[in-house]
């Protein structure tokens, strides 16, 4: 074999194998990508941006603010995982909402609820919770996403009412903070 023909060759063996790396590394599986999108979106977001952790029926909205992922995994886990983000990220909290329907779902027309909502109560366990209309909730992302980010994680939950709505906050700045910095500003305005 002529060196020529080893040389192309060899050109065309690297040119598949870049093209192998390439169709795998972005053919990532939707359990790592909403986990990287999640890592990702946490250092960018701040106060207004949303998190949601959704049901499997969950609506898929059209505003190009409001990016989708399916996770393909159970709702809690991925509840918690957004949680524990949260948590670590010193820069941002989290206000939590639940759809108020969530409390009137019966075990015998929706199997499971009972569990869920357990479940729910104790990895919410401590935190301020927020119970609103569904259709309600679903305006408030609508509304938020004019202006601001909205990341939802579609889960394999197929029980209605069940979403989680975070809507973040300053994680080092509280409502209280706030409040005394605007009434030192009024008074000093007079």
């Amino acid at each position: 074999m002529s060196i020529l023909r080893k040389q192309k060759k060899l050109i065309s063996m690297s040119l598949l194998l870049i093209a192998l790396m390439f169709i795998q590394c972005c053919s990532q599986p939707e359990n790592l990508k909403w986990r990287t999108e999640l890592e990702k979106d946490i250092l960018l977001y701040g106060h207004r941006n949303w998190i949601l952790v959704v049901d499997a029926a969950y609506p898929y909205q059209g505003k190009q603010a409001i990016k989708t992922i399916a996770t393909g995994e159970s709702q809690l886990n991925v509840l918690k995982e957004v949680l524990n983000a949260i948590g670590n990220a010193e820069h941002v909290s989290a206000e939590i909402f639940l759809d108020k329907e969530i409390d009137f779902v019966s075990e015998e027309e929706a199997p499971g609820i009972n569990n869920y909502t357990e479940e729910l109560q104790k990895l919410l366990s401590g935190e301020k919770i927020n119970k609103i209309l569904h259709e309600e909730m679903i305006e408030k992302v609508d509304d938020a996403a004019n202006t601001f980010q909205i990341l939802v994680l579609k889960t394999e939950m197929t029980i209605p009412y069940t979403s989680v709505f975070l809507r973040l906050d300053c994680g080092y700045w509280n409502t209280d903070q706030e409040q005394n910095l605007r009434n030192k500003m009024k008074i000093m305005e007079e």
